[in-house]
């Protein structure tokens, strides 16, 4: 078999059989890690079953090829004549492929080729096998695409699907013994026209996988005619001799990359559902900080003792959503971050510090008395600069407790753009009244 030349600058050949372990490694790696929360696994549960699958695939060295194509274009009888025997069921009836089907094709040098048929992907009320056919084709090393005229939108649609997920594809014209030598030529001709985008012309192939008999016609020695059917055999020779020269040159290769595509796409939509996870466990912080810093704040009678309690909370609420983050902070390190936080917003936001001591000073001068007056006011603006904060934090320990290229002042003013800050301080006034009047627990 041919080397599999690394793109190392050392320029060593490395076996197509390093790769498939390397890949089969990498894999293990992401389905032991720990790191990944419970509700993430779950979450993607079908997508690790299938990197499960492809892991032992790896493991057994086993190449897939699978048939894909509407209803009735020979799939099944396509893989029977590959393999010699019918060992896919096939029927004049449409939709008799229900599920996925595997069958050994061949053993070749330290590889299992594997063929697998694929239900209809135009089966009425079969919007199910449909998925589970795209499904298997995103899967597997090589995908026969099987049609039966010129491409049908349907077709054409699921081909640079097919194309789009980098695997390998090859254009199948099957039931060619329907048409004559020149309409065959002109046929063939315009599929690879109109694929010209997405396949070399060499992987655009005609078969007859299950050619219609052939009449005969007898003649005895007095003249007498009789005429006899005759089975045809498969016409499959160029498709098995190009399916050969793909495994030969690319087969553990082709493995090793489809796997890691896999891998990589997993990767990716763990790496996504992490940050959404942590992001709604951290907005779910935030809030419940906004509230109790907003009662804080509205209920506490006792003069300006109520800003520094809630400076307390915001402190707290910094640490609690780096843990979110995987990050543990000290009280001196929240300090420290919340202080630049409040140095960015309190340019931003002279007014809440302007109605706050304007607020905490009537308190003071009426001993208190004026604070039914002040509380939703002064714990709605409470609630606003909490949420705020906890914005900014936030950002801060998504991008691994950075600021990034835009810094803390530009952070600041991009969190207080996208915000309806009237809508909230609305929002957080009429919770904050609910529950003071104790219509919420």
């Amino acid at each position: 078999m041919q080397k599999w030349l690394s793109p190392r600058a050392t320029g060593v050949p490395i076996s197509p059989e390093h790769h498939l372990l390397e890949a089969n490694r990498n894999i293990r790696e992401l389905i032991e890690d720990t790191s990944i929360p419970a509700s993430v696994r779950a979450e993607l549960s079908s997508e690790f079953e299938e990197i499960e699958s492809i892991s032992g695939k790896l493991r057994n060295g086993e190449i897939h090829i699978a048939a894909f194509g509407r209803v009735g274009v020979g799939k099944s009888s396509l893989l029977n004549a590959l393999l010699q025997r019918k060992a896919f069921t096939t029927s004049p009836l449409h939709g008799e492929t229900k599920a996925e089907g595997r069958e050994e094709w061949v053993s070749m040098r330290g590889a299992h080729v594997v063929l697998i048929d694929t239900p209809g992907i135009d089966e009425l009320e079969g919007k199910q096998r449909e998925a589970l056919a795209r499904r298997i084709s995103n899967r597997v090393d090589v995908t026969l695409m099987l049609c039966e005229g010129d491409l049908t939108q349907l077709e054409f649609q699921a081909l640079q699907q097919l194309c789009a997920v980098q695997r390998t594809v090859l254009l199948i014209l099957n039931k060619s013994d329907r048409y004559g030598e020149d309409e065959l030529r002109l046929l063939l001709g315009r599929l690879q026209e109109r694929c010209a985008n997405l396949l070399p012309v060499d992987r655009v192939i005609s078969t007859s996988s299950d050619p219609r008999p052939e009449t005969v016609v007898y003649a005895n020695g007095s003249g007498e005619q009789r005429e006899e059917k005759r089975q045809v055999q498969p016409d499959i020779a160029l498709l098995r001799q190009t399916l050969w020269s793909i495994l030969e040159k690319e087969g553990h290769a082709l493995a090793a990359l489809n796997a890691s595509i896999f891998a990589s796409e997993l990767d990716e939509k763990i790496a996504t559902r992490i940050v959404q996870a942590r992001k709604s466990v951290a907005e779910r912080i935030i809030r419940n900080y906004c509230i109790g810093k907003g009662l804080l704040v509205a209920i506490n009678p006792v003069p300006v003792t109520d800003l520094l309690a809630a400076a307390g909370s915001d402190v707290a609420m910094v640490i609690h959503l780096g843990e979110v983050y995987g990050f543990k902070l000290s009280r001196r390190e929240a300090t420290r971050l919340l202080f630049t936080i409040s140095a960015q917003l309190a340019a931003l936001m002279g007014a809440y510090w302007g109605m706050n001591l304007m607020s905490s000073a009537l308190k003071t001068a009426s001993a208190g008395l004026s604070t039914a007056l002040t509380a939703t006011t002064q714990g709605a603006l409470a609630w606003y600069a909490t949420y705020l904060t906890g914005e900014m934090a936030q950002t801060w320990f998504s991008k691994g407790k950075s600021w990034g290229n835009a810094g803390p002042r530009q952070t600041a003013r991009s969190i207080l753009a996208s915000l309806d800050r009237d809508t909230l301080v609305s929002t957080a006034r009429e919770d904050l009244l609910a529950r003071l009047k104790g219509n919420q627990p």
